[in-house]
């Protein structure tokens, strides 16, 4: 259905199909839905929205909750999953085409599941791709500038997320049974507080635009932020913000009043390592195997999510200390080398500079980094900044092809070559350009001695390279690694 919807528009000239694009998006989304019976209606959904952390939330709450009893389906950049099978996304988008939606949201009703998790993006907003999805919970990550170019400035990339959070209020009321299924109303079943779905929003308070997606209607309300050990606070805990005693912030300032209506979550005393990360909440520590202090704030969304469900703490530590980590997301990739390499999505210099603060953790002489950036009208004043990060980080930067779209891809090479040049990388001494990404690859492998950390970023477990005129060419960094790796 999709291709045909594609292969449509291009028939139609721009300029109209502009105008009429709203029109076309809302119609499109509300007749997927229509087509595959309103399946959003039957399950209780939580939408994962932000500019970091939202796939590894996303997966942490699916494995949480499944850890805990529940059949759950998910839509992510990673990964999807119906219910009963997982596989990686190969669509090369986050938020896929209504009809692929609402079609696993179907699929998903028909194998049982009780919660639906589905990662929703600034341009799938944009598009109406959540209209017609009945949400019962959102979860708010983090924000900071990303898709400037698309949508012209931060505040309206702020106000798209925006939308989602305004959408909580146009969702009609679910009822659930004691165990989360949700209830047909056509069952003439009592409609009782105890079986409501309530509809809910969960913030990182430690994010500057947390008030903002707080400040919309919802009937339960979440904040967690990390603090320093307290009298309060010390080990973790939940404190509705308008008791008497009051919190403290990670800052070490008192909670923001002005924040009505959620209830103060903390977290506390984060250990990162080479082994996992470890935090406290409510007298519990929780011992993750996933490497990186962001992993606990991560984790705080699928606790909430635990809290708001009723789920017992037991649960919740249980379900999250299995968990290994999602696909692409610093993903090492062994095959008997005495070095390290490691696959990860990141590709924004915020995500880059974080990536770095983990590979601390880890004991590496020496740190070969291969990177590019995308273009497809992506924010090209980053490819730069990914260059300095790079060259100053890393001993050897290898600047390679990414997702170029239409963009000439060699171009975005040297605009990121740029960055590691001021930096003070020198081409063809630890400075390289390489086109072909296996070749860029193999070359990193080929400076790596015992010892040392090969990283490999942009793309994660993406399934594909996005070239001119919407060729999609098949590829996996770390399928390539492990190929490449085995003939050294």
């Amino acid at each position: 259905m999709d291709k045909i919807l594609n292969f449509t528009k291009r028939l139609i000239p721009k300029k109209i199909f502009k105008f009429f694009q709203p029109a076309y998006h809302f119609c499109l989304s509300w007749f997927s839905s229509l087509v595959y019976g309103w399946p959003s209606e039957k399950l209780i959904v939580i939408g994962v929205t932000g500019t970091t952390g939202k796939t590894t939330s996303a997966y942490l709450m699916a494995k949480m909750l499944e850890s805990a009893g529940f059949r759950v389906g998910y839509t992510s950049t990673a990964m999807f999953s119906d219910g009963d099978k997982e596989w990686l996304n190969d669509k090369k988008m986050t938020m896929v085409g209504r009809f692929f939606t609402q079609k696993i949201l179907k699929q998903m009703v028909k194998n049982n599941c009780q919660y639906a998790i589905i990662e929703t993006t600034s341009e799938g907003i944009r598009q109406w791709r959540h209209r017609f999805i009945n949400y019962d919970i959102l979860v708010f990550t983090g924000l900071y500038p990303e898709h400037i170019d698309s949508h012209g400035s931060f505040e309206n990339y702020k106000k798209a997320k925006g939308k989602l959070f305004a959408h909580l209020k146009d969702c009609r009321t679910k009822y659930a049974d004691d165990n989360k299924q949700v209830l047909k109303s056509d069952k003439g079943f009592k409609k009782i507080e105890l079986n409501r779905v309530k509809k809910t929003i969960i913030a990182n308070l430690d994010d500057k635009q947390a008030d903002y997606f707080l400040g919309f209607w919802g009937e339960l309300k979440f904040g967690y932020t990390k603090t320093p050990a307290s009298p309060n606070a010390s080990q973790g805990g939940r404190k509705h913000e308008n008791t008497p005693t009051q919190g403290w912030s990670a800052s070490g300032g008192k909670t923001r009043k002005h924040i009505k209506g959620a209830e103060i979550v903390y977290y506390s005393d984060v250990k990162a390592s080479e082994k996992g990360t470890s935090f406290k909440f409510s007298n519990k520590k929780i011992d993750l195997r996933l490497l990186g202090e962001f992993n606990a704030t991560n984790s705080m969304n699928a606790v909430c999510v635990g809290l708001a469900q009723g789920i017992g703490l037991e649960k919740i530590k249980s379900g999250l200390e299995k968990i290994k980590g999602a696909p692409g997301r610093f993903e090492k990739i062994n095959q008997g080398q005495n070095f390290t390499v490691i696959v990860d999505y990141a590709f924004e210099p915020k995500a880059v500079t974080k990536l770095y603060e983990t590979v601390k953790l880890i004991p590496h002489k020496k740190i070969i980094h291969v990177l590019g950036s995308t273009g497809g009208g992506r924010d090209a004043a980053r490819r730069p900044k990914l260059g300095q990060l790079a060259g100053k980080k890393a001993d050897f930067t290898i600047i390679t092809n990414e997702d170029p779209y239409d963009d000439d891809p060699n171009l975005i090479i040297r605009q990121v070559a740029e960055g590691a040049v001021g930096a003070g990388k020198k081409v063809n001494q630890d400075l390289f350009k390489i086109l072909d990404r296996r070749e860029a690859i193999k070359k990193a492998l080929s400076l790596a001695k015992e010892g040392d950390l090969v990283l490999i970023t942009g793309k994660g477990s993406e399934q594909a390279i996005c070239a001119a005129s919407g060729k999609k060419i098949p590829w996996d960094d770390r399928v390539v690694a492990r190929e490449e790796l085995q003939k050294l």
